[in-house]
């Protein structure tokens, strides 16, 4: 009997610590949402969206900017929602959810496939650019900040969730810190009320564009919310930290980025920080670069993991996938190639927001595995069975891709998006939501 004791604690610690990445997350491990929250906002609150606030407020006035970012805040609440309470409800990561939310296995496969190269590319293009921040700050050469900053981040991501909450506790509030203080101190010279209609120094951009940028610079982690909502207590939890979030991360983050981009007539965000809050600011919020790229390199290896599973049917270590995968992102970013593969990166991008449409349409609308999810969710396992490999997923998947690399009307990543979802629904349909060939979980 304590054998059996005994092994059943090792398997419980071994899921623990790599946090679940194949199977489901047992309520007793879900946590509180005020910390996820702060992880969310923390993944929005970073260089990249102060880039984004001062790109904004360059080229456009103050409330043609706050539009902008409402429309492109309110289109990423409602994906991260939808699917961010799939994956609470069954306590799945994004990889492993889509299974049995339209993927099947050889969809699984190709999904798992495009998170970790894209995700293992953007861990390694952020470390180069947190690397020459530091570089040219402190000194040194960027390759040797490349080495410290990317076993930096690979560190903390090895011990999983409880690490990448204790990161968004600390950085968020230096990152906050530095913010307040830099417009702060622009209010010292001009009024709020003078910045508010103070006129942008760049090229005109329409509100259209500026909602483009918005939904589109974060749309990735819309669709990857299930990482993090899998350790939600329930679905309102999901709602408040998703709204919390977001839109505490673009107001707050993007709005103070038009402002100082209207005051000091300059989209330079390094030089803005410089300006207004000095070198330890500029540290600071480039340090902050540290809790989105540490989702980064999770996010990749919970894909590899999924990938390996569904491949060879071996379960492996997620802290050694990790560990790996973060040696590959640091030497790739200290020969300095990633900025090379950054289109690759992009065009990659463009096949994740259909698949937010296809999960949440599968498993709001559709529901082919509705009881096989129930059944096996009371048990905390896995259902037995999925799909091989469901033709109307990839035949929807690839009229949206090629929708959003071909039509740039509106906001492309939210068109394929959208188009993903009717012509699945619509597909599913007219073959009366047919269930394919299964395999089984174990297979």
């Amino acid at each position: 009997m304590k054998n059996v004791v005994g092994e059943s604690n090792k398997i419980e610690q071994k899921n623990l610590y790599d946090d679940f990445a194949v199977s489901r997350v047992p309520k007793s491990e879900r946590k509180n949402w005020v910390g996820i929250s702060v992880m969310r906002f923390g993944q929005i609150s970073a260089l990249s969206q102060f880039l984004l606030g001062a790109t904004l407020g360059f080229g456009m006035d103050f409330w043609d900017a706050f539009w902008a970012i409402t429309l492109g805040s309110v289109i990423l609440e409602i994906v991260s929602i939808f699917v961010g309470i799939a994956g609470q409800r069954e306590g799945m990561s994004t990889t492993l959810l889509v299974r049995w939310a339209g993927f099947g296995k050889i969809g699984a496969v190709i999904l798992s496939i495009i998170i970790s190269i894209s995700m293992i590319g953007w861990f390694g293009i952020q470390n180069e650019v947190f690397a020459s921040g530091l570089s040219q700050i402190l000194g040194g050469p960027t390759w040797a900040w490349s080495i410290f900053t990317g076993i930096l981040v690979t560190l903390v991501v090895v011990f999983g969730i409880a690490s990448l909450g204790i990161t968004a506790y600390i950085t968020v509030p230096l990152f906050l810190i530095v913010v307040f203080y830099s417009i702060a101190s622009v209010l010292n010279k001009f009024s709020l009320e003078e910045l508010i209609h103070l006129p942008f120094a760049g090229e005109p951009i329409s509100i259209a564009v500026g909602a483009s940028m918005v939904a589109g610079g974060f749309i990735a982690g819309a669709i990857i919310t299930p990482d993090m909502s899998r350790f939600n207590r329930s679905k309102a939890d999901v709602i408040k930290q998703t709204v919390v979030g977001i839109t505490l991360g673009e107001y707050i983050v993007g709005l103070i980025g038009v402002l100082l981009a209207h005051a000091v007539k300059s989209d330079d965000v390094i030089s803005i920080i410089m300006g207004t809050s000095g070198i330890l600011g500029t540290i600071v919020l480039i340090t902050a670069t540290l809790k989105i790229n540490d989702w980064n390199l999770y996010a990749s290896s919970l894909g590899i993991v999924n990938l390996i599973d569904l491949g060879w049917g071996k379960k492996v270590s997620r802290t050694f996938i990790t560990i790996i995968v973060g040696i590959l992102g640091t030497i790739l970013s200290v020969m300095g190639v990633l900025s090379s593969f950054q289109d690759f990166l992009v065009l990659l991008g463009v096949a994740l927001p259909p698949v937010g449409g296809i999960i949440t349409i599968e498993y709001f609308v559709i529901k082919r595995y509705e009881h096989e999810l129930a059944r096996s969710r009371e048990k905390e396992e896995l259902p037995s069975t999925y799909e091989l490999c469901n033709p109307i997923t990839l035949l929807s998947w690839i009229i949206s891709i090629v929708v959003g690399l071909s039509i740039h009307w509106g906001i492309p990543s939210i068109n394929s998006l959208i188009v993903a979802a009717v012509a699945y629904w619509i597909l599913n349909l007219f073959t009366n939501k047919k269930k394919y060939r299964t395999v089984s979980t174990q297979a």
